[in-house]
């Protein structure tokens, strides 16, 4: 009887318990924490051993025959593929044409018309200059595109919250070198601005004779560096921070577009090209050489300015 009334008395608790009442048991049953497990200092010495042995095994290369087995496949393999790499650029070379050939398959009419009308075409004195920003402008523009994605990504992986950058101090890029040095700066004071100076040329001069946008935007990218170098990041961000950064890329780089995509249009379908090619041998000449180089030298200066940065400081 006594069980079959306890049985009862439990179904009853349970179903008040069901229904949303107060567990009868709470605060009836004292609960403690669990004490924290200690392993015992044999198990301790034990798995110590384990570890060992496990080590010796896999540091034992002279007994492992997996290994073994390995490094004569990879060194067989590697010999094999140098070899063979080898062999397949002896033929290229064997199979190419002998040099200066009217027949050969770079003297045709593309680059004969590069040489004999393009002055007359693009106004440029510099063949190499009126063939890669006109005839191949679309080429040099995807080139220039590679740069500003090339930028991003690298932002992407290096850049610093400029937060954390201001908090670690203005001269936290400047830790492991020496400050101030008065030989460095004296330098940079006397060159950097000859260097800009001849990257302008470079870049102004490019549709004349040897240079252009990518050797000028280099030539200004090192004066950069050097100037960050000698008088640190806190004055160069005077005159080139973030800010002038975007602009001057993103501005560069649209300026390409618009300008290429009328020539592009013009030129394809034959409607008037309203860009002046002007008197060649002047500053003014070229048509479209000129704008665009400098927005090709803006690009790889920022470019070559902005890697720098990134990797010493994780920031612009």
């Amino acid at each position: 009887m006594d069980k079959k009334k306890e049985g009862k008395e439990k179904a009853g608790r349970f179903q008040s318990w069901l229904d949303g009442e107060t567990d009868i048991y709470a605060g009836v049953m004292e609960t403690r924490p669990q004490k924290e497990y200690e392993p015992s200092p044999y198990f301790l010495r034990q798995q110590e051993k384990d570890r060992r042995r496990i080590a010796e095994r896999v540091n034992n290369v002279e007994h492992n025959k997996e290994y073994r087995f390995f490094k004569r496949v990879y060194r067989v393999l590697a010999v094999v593929f140098a070899l063979s790499f080898i062999v397949l650029l002896v033929m290229a070379v064997s199979w190419l044409p002998p040099v200066g050939q009217a027949a050969n398959p770079d003297n045709n009419e593309v680059s004969a018309r590069y040489i004999e009308n393009g002055l007359q075409e693009t106004g440029s004195v510099n063949i190499v200059t009126g063939m890669i920003l006109t005839y191949r402008a679309f080429d040099t523009f995807g080139e220039t595109n590679v740069l500003f994605i090339a930028t991003c990504c690298v932002m992407v992986m290096l850049l610093v919250d400029e937060a954390l950058l201001k908090k670690q101090g203005a001269d936290n890029d400047r830790k492991y070198e020496p400050k101030n040095d008065a030989i460095l700066q004296g330098m940079a004071f006397v060159l950097c601005p000859v260097i800009f100076i001849f990257g302008i040329y470079v870049i102004l001069g490019g549709h004349l004779g040897p240079g252009g946008g990518f050797s000028g935007g280099a030539v200004m990218g090192a004066g950069l560096i050097l100037y960050v170098s000698a008088f640190g990041f806190q004055k160069t961000q005077r005159f080139f921070n973030e800010t002038v950064y975007k602009t001057a890329k993103i501005t560069s780089l649209v300026m390409y577009g618009l300008v290429g995509s009328y020539f592009y249009i013009t030129g394809a379908n034959g409607l008037e090209n309203h860009i002046p090619l002007g008197l060649p041998g002047h500053i003014l000449s070229g048509g479209i050489i000129l704008p665009i180089n400098i927005c090709v030298g803006i690009e790889v200066a920022c470019t070559m300015y902005a890697f720098y940065a990134l990797f010493r400081r994780g920031g612009l």
